[in-house]
């Protein structure tokens, strides 16, 4: 297994990148069509859909995507993104997609046909089902634009040549993506992330995280939104708080659920896995759920325990100490995986730094000890929860200046061949 990070290769040359007036352009009225699978790629849609709404009123802008595009204002074609999957889809979930792209091929024919064809294709995030999209706007001559690099740089980089014939422009949220796509000849930008776009509003966090239980200390766990991370990952959780809480007998931990349903599986899971206290309803004592709010529990904290994944970001905004796992079952599945794994760092503040600044057991397939372990390091070591805030402070810089809503649509407008007048509009 390769050991090298995408961060470490050296600054491209300008001949990596092609002049802005050699992107393509449109003389036709312009529509957007977006593709989004996950709720993180319906968030980070949303986003550019508000710019460019803000932008462009009467813009067409229609989607394959959840309630915050619809909300942003895209015309929902079909919702997508309540059952996403990690990792290898089954066999039902790759025949859904498939049934999903016939649908697309369908409606793109009957579009190009029309008045008002699609002019450009944004997919957001999520690779195995885009780029069959991809492949489908691209064969209806179709510009595409992609928001949220696919993670090539992490794992089977032979998937830059598929990349490379499906996109005209990849808009990339971390750091060190843009060097990596075009030194291999793929265009690429940097735009900053999205959880950044915005400054913390700290009186209002504030707020919110005085009215959680005071601790000595407060553990945040955050264990996802997917029905099978939070099924693995949890009960591990439950068992570090437990851990913890022998060690540290005034120990309150808050749990950060995404949605309701989220929440509803916490808790039937809790109840299953005892010990049972009839008083909560089999809920632990000395832990509690928050739903929706997890800035508000990030602020809270003083240590957070964290599924690996976006939601690392959110903790590293607030330089918050945390230990990042991912618990997986079967370790001969990812002796097969690891082959074609191109890095030796998961987390992304980790990558990012390109070294190990958080404490992070991806995948993990073993007990809480470890974890354990590493939460009361940060517990009991105020140097090292220190420098791990200083680490995570350095990697925040990297996103200063950047709004990745407004780059997002000012890469759009540029290839629709909008001008500032255009914008002022």
């Amino acid at each position: 297994m390769s050991t090298a990070l995408p961060i470490s290769d050296p600054p491209s040359s300008a001949a990596d990148h092609p002049p802005r007036s050699q992107l393509a352009r449109h003389s036709t009225t312009p529509a957007i069509l977006f593709t989004a699978f996950e709720p993180s790629g319906d968030e980070h849609a949303s986003a550019v859909i508000t710019e460019l709404r803000h932008r462009h009123p009467a813009l067409p802008i229609y989607a394959w995507g959840g309630p915050k595009m619809q909300a942003a204002g895209a015309t929902i074609i079909e919702r997508t993104g309540e059952d996403a999957v990690m990792g290898v889809p089954g066999y039902e979930k790759i025949r859904e997609h498939q049934r999903i792209n016939a649908r697309i091929e369908s409606w793109l024919a009957q579009k190009q046909s029309s008045s008002e064809p699609i002019t450009l294709h944004v997919p957001v995030d999520s690779p195995a089902a885009n780029f069959p999209i991809c492949a489908l706007a691209k064969a209806h001559g179709i510009t595409v634009v992609h928001v949220v690099a696919p993670q090539i740089w992490a794992w089977a980089r032979w998937r830059i040549h598929k990349l490379r014939r499906r996109t005209n422009l990849v808009l990339c949220i971390l750091p060190f993506e843009e060097r990596f796509f075009t030194k291999r000849n793929v265009p690429a930008r940097f735009i900053g992330h999205f959880l950044f776009d915005e400054p913390l509003n700290e009186p209002e966090l504030d707020r919110r995280a005085a009215l959680l239980p005071r601790g000595s200390p407060n553990l945040a766990i955050m264990p996802g939104s997917r029905p099978d991370e939070v099924q693995r990952n949890f009960p591990l959780m439950l068992e570090v708080f437990r851990d913890v809480r022998r060690e540290f007998p005034q120990l309150q931990a808050v749990v950060a659920a995404t949605r309701p349903t989220v929440e509803t599986m916490l808790r039937a899971m809790a109840a299953v896995l005892g010990p049972p206290l009839p008083e909560n309803n089999g809920w632990p004592a000395g832990i509690r759920s928050v739903i929706a709010d997890t800035d508000a529990v990030v602020r809270w904290s003083d240590v957070a325990l964290v599924k690996s994944g976006t939601v690392t970001m959110q903790v590293t905004k607030q330089l918050r100490p945390m230990v990042i796992f991912y618990k997986k079952h079967n370790p001969l599945i990812f002796a097969l995986v690891k082959t074609i794994v191109a890095t030796r760092l998961f987390s992304l503040p980790n990558v990012i730094a390109a070294r190990a600044i958080v404490p992070e057991f991806v995948p993990h397939y073993g007990g809480s000890q470890p974890i354990t372990a590493a939460v009361l390091k940060l517990l009991r070591d105020p140097q090292a929860a220190q420098q791990q805030r200083a680490d995570l402070a350095a990697v925040v810089a990297q996103f200063h200046g950047k709004s990745a809503r407004k780059l997002a649509a000012d890469a759009i407008e540029e290839i629709l061949g909008f001008t500032h007048a255009d914008h002022l509009r």
